[in-house]
């Protein structure tokens, strides 16, 4: 019957182009499609093994992200689908390439729709995978600027009811990934180190990489540009970098994630984990030591009750890493761009960074703040504001900054990774094409790498002053 359907769909599309016009063309084959639906169930998934499409499989970060390699990720969407996400894209954020920048941004709680496609990577296909959209300023910038170099979601089993072959499918272990398009980075580094940065202070983090992307959505591959591959938080950070994947885990957005007096709100802490329960105590637990009037009488009674509730020493080598290396996008400037992970080991909600392609730069929407948080609004910041005016806290916080710059943010270590990765993606970087880049000219890219350089030497001079 299936094939029935085909042949007579194909029949009708032959008949309709010896007999109408461009346009008519078009309406007939739309009033058709909605009529036929064509059935891409029926598929068999040859090239699914155990160690490379299922869920048994342990996640293969040196497959998957390996450093010191630029590797190709193949996007295939039918046009059909193609067109639904670029028709939602306008809906939800106006049309394509109309201008306006960072200015006049929507508002949204609406993901970009999903669709199913393929990916193909090393000779190898994943089927139906679910692909989407992603990102918030940096997606509705891109797009209004007329830039088709947008960031992507992968979900590999997104559509597992729809299609029972690619039930639990994974790539090499991974259930999501994010491809993210470097947004306003000249470089196209800065995702990239910052998160490395992070990790080799010791902190949980998110594995990266550097892609190619091609999408095909209809007219064959075209050449998206170089994208940074990022490991999701609520995917594998916290099922391999903790003892137990099983505490809740939350995306806080909007004014309950500044932590200020009177601003809790279950809604704006984003459960990523558990979100069945109802169980908020955790976060609301912390805003109310935080708030504690111990705080200011008694001490040592307010830090043992806060080490009840939150690792303040995650917190504060956070804060030391984020200040030196100047993450601006992020708590202390904006209300988003971090996770809160209960980790069942201790009960202690733990910091995790995310979203690092603003950093290492003095920053925008007022700057990075400096090393002693001169101008920051205690109250309204309160976990940077509070702790930095505890003597002990401050006293730790200190002592991070002092081993971030002689360890993970070296000056000389960083000046070669900077060089090294330059080398690495050059060719990539400047070989995206108008429409699918960020760069004006093949010289922004080297003279963003020299900018960086120059940061790092800058910063080093900055905590040897703030640190006499």
């Amino acid at each position: 019957m299936k094939n029935l359907k085909n042949i007579l769909f194909s029949s009708l599309i032959i008949l309709i182009i010896f007999s109408c016009s461009k346009d008519e063309i078009i309406d007939e084959i739309g009033e058709e499609e909605e009529e036929i639906v064509i059935d891409d169930t029926d598929f068999e998934a040859t090239d699914w093994t155990t160690e490379t499409h299922s869920k048994d499989a342990d996640p293969n970060f040196d497959e998957v992200f390996e450093d010191n390699a630029v590797k190709r990720l193949d996007l295939v969407i039918t046009a059909a689908r193609w067109q639904s996400m670029l028709d939602d894209m306008t809906a939800t954020y106006g049309t394509f390439g109309s201008g306006g920048g960072q200015g006049g941004l929507v508002d949204s709680d609406e993901n970009p729709i999903f669709v199913p496609g393929e990916v193909f990577y090393e000779g190898k296909e994943w089927y139906r995978v679910g692909l989407r959209f992603k990102g918030n300023s940096s997606l509705q910038s891109s797009w209004k600027s007329g830039i088709l170099k947008l960031s992507f979601k992968l979900d590999f089993d997104e559509f597992e009811d729809d299609y029972p072959q690619i039930k639990n499918q994974r790539f090499y272990g991974f259930k999501k990934l994010s491809l993210k398009n470097n947004y306003e980075d000249k470089s196209m580094l800065r995702e990239k180190v910052a998160t490395d940065v992070f990790r080799n202070a010791g902190l949980a983090a998110s594995h990266t990489a550097f892609y190619k992307v091609y999408v095909d959505h209809g007219d064959g591959p075209k050449y998206f540009g170089l994208y940074t591959l990022v490991e999701e938080v609520d995917d594998t950070v916290i099922d391999t970098q903790f003892s137990d994947d099983n505490g809740n885990l939350y995306k806080p957005d909007g004014d309950a994630a500044s932590f200020a007096a009177g601003t809790f709100n279950e809604s704006e802490y984003e459960k990523k984990t558990n979100e069945d329960e109802a169980d908020f105590m955790d976060v609301s637990n912390l805003l109310s030591v935080l708030h504690d009037g111990t705080r200011t009488t008694d001490a040592a009674t307010w830090r043992t009750s806060l080490e009840a509730v939150l690792d303040t020493d995650v917190f504060l080598k956070y804060l030391a890493v984020n200040t030196v290396i100047q993450n601006w996008d992020t708590y202390g400037r904006m209300t988003h761009n971090y996770f809160l992970y209960n980790n069942p080991e201790n009960s202690k909600l733990t910091w995790i960074p995310w979203d690092n392609n603003e950093a290492l730069q003095t920053g925008k929407q007022g700057g990075s703040h400096a090393l002693n948080f001169s101008g920051l609004n205690a109250s309204q910041w309160p976990l940077i504001g509070y702790l930095y005016q505890d003597e002990v806290y401050k006293e730790k916080y200190d002592a991070y900054v002092k081993e971030t710059i002689e360890g993970a943010f070296n000056e000389t270590t960083i000046q070669s990774l900077y060089t090294s990765y330059a080398v690495l993606i050059e060719s990539a970087a400047t070989s995206e094409v108008a429409g699918y880049t960020f760069l004006r000219n093949s010289s922004d890219f080297q003279t963003a790498v020299n900018q960086l350089k120059s940061h790092v030497s800058s910063r080093k001079t900055s905590v040897e002053n703030y640190l006499k």
